[in-house]
């Protein structure tokens, strides 16, 4: 554990964004005794999780004027992970049919499942009383060491307040990467963002290219196969000699990354993908403690992680927790990213974990000595992770590891988080 200064702090902190990374920053940070006002432009809990068949107007979603639509979810989307690897640690992801009995016991759920969950964790926890609805952030700025937040409401009435620090945890998926493919401009067909993909219907009786094949990428292009003509999935991890159909269907095949609209070949990202310099991806060395990021990292346990980090912030801020001085903190993030660049790391991928998801997540456990990440939880993640690379069309109804969820729900039984074992579902 950091070393910790004997007094506490009681400070003002504005939390961005009531998503699963700001609900539950805002309650760590008010365990910690602070005062806490959570900015949300929604008129609901839940972030990225509320679904809507709404989609930008701009289906690449490049236009800065564009009406934005925060959600990325689409209508058939469920979870990647296993429930219940995926829940915050003292409010586990179990089934609660209890609450409502068209909620989803699959350990594999909807999104709607995780919506529902998410608005538990807000009501159990009281959340909702910290959150202004219906209000943008459009400025924070460093002021005589504190900060100004100018805001916005859905009427347009515009106001600023003063805060003691700042909790940035409003998520990397609004904002969507798009693939630069030399000629795309001169190409006739329609082009669209998985961020503005709701249903399949607009896709019938076409033939479609869709760009990456990692979870959302993978989904849709299932999703397409039931309406479309052809699908065919141009992957950067596939040698440039792949071309095969997939196997459970007739109308789906596996390529290699595009070079061009019109040739065959490489693709060129614009976007980095990459904030910083952030020590341990959460906090900036200058500005430190009074602005950090929660939820950043990728490829990991989300939800599980927003709760670690959002613990050790309060920690920092309420003095409970030092950080190490800001030129430490700078060795720490120019050796990451040196170590970075000689493993010929992408810029874009500085926010990936994957491999490193246990080391960082435990070290994070220790600076506020909280329990390091259970075996069960890792083994279920990484084999979640194994079985969608290896069969990506079944691995949310088909497992075999039914002994590590006898585990988990024995270990919530044991801390008390649960009084029964719920019944199993698909």
């Amino acid at each position: 554990m950091a070393p910790a200064r004997s007094k506490t702090s009681r400070l003002h902190v504005a939390v961005i964004g009531a998503g699963a990374a700001g609900l539950v920053a805002a309650r760590e940070l008010r365990r910690e005794n602070h005062s806490v006002v959570v900015f949300e432009r929604n008129t609901q809990v839940g972030g990225l999780w509320v679904y809507t068949p709404d989609s930008e107007p701009d289906p690449l979603s490049l236009d800065p004027n564009r009406t934005i639509v925060h959600s990325s979810v689409y209508d058939s989307l469920r979870t990647n992970l296993p429930r219940e690897c995926m829940g915050y640690r003292d409010f586990p992801f179990v089934p609660r049919p209890e609450d409502d009995e068209s909620r989803d016991p699959r350990r594999y759920p909807s999104h709607r499942e995780v919506l529902a969950y998410l608005e538990d964790f807000a009501r159990k926890f009281k959340l909702e009383e910290m959150v202004r609805f219906e209000t943008e952030v459009v400025l924070v700025e460093l002021e005589e060491k504190k900060w100004r937040i100018q805001f916005r409401n859905s009427v347009g009435i515009s106001g600023d307040e003063i805060f003691d620090a700042v909790v940035v945890s409003n998520g990397h998926y609004t904002e969507p990467r798009v693939a630069y493919v030399p000629g795309i401009d001169s190409w006739p067909g329609k082009q669209v963002h998985s961020h503005n993909y709701r249903v399949p219907d607009p896709f019938n009786d076409q033939v479609v290219v869709v760009i990456g094949n990692f979870a959302s990428g993978s989904d849709i292009s299932r999703d397409i196969t039931r309406v479309a003509k052809e699908v065919h999935i141009a992957s950067r991890s596939n040698p440039s000699e792949t071309y095969e159909k997939l196997p459970g269907s007739n109308n789906l095949w596996l390529h290699s990354m595009i070079e061009s609209a019109h040739e065959d070949g490489s693709i060129v990202f614009k976007n980095d993908n990459c904030v910083g310099p952030l020590y341990k991806h959460v906090f900036l060395p200058a500005l430190a403690p009074g602005l950090s990021f929660i939820g950043l990292p990728w490829m990991t346990l989300q939800f599980f992680m927003f709760e670690l980090q959002s613990k050790w912030v309060a920690a920092v801020l309420s003095g409970q927790v030092s950080l190490p001085s800001e030129e430490k903190m700078m060795e720490d993030v120019t050796a990451f990213y040196a170590k970075r660049d000689a493993n010929g790391i992408p810029k874009r991928y500085t926010h990936k974990l994957g491999g490193s998801q246990v080391e960082y997540l435990n070290w994070i456990a220790e600076q506020i000595d909280a329990p390091l990440l259970e075996q069960w939880r890792a083994e279920e993640v990484e084999g979640g992770y194994r079985r969608l690379a290896t069969q990506s069309d079944t691995f949310r109804d088909k497992w075999d590891d039914d002994h590590l969820i006898v585990e988990a729900y024995e270990d919530f039984l044991r801390q008390k988080l649960i009084s029964v074992l719920p019944s199993s579902g698909k």
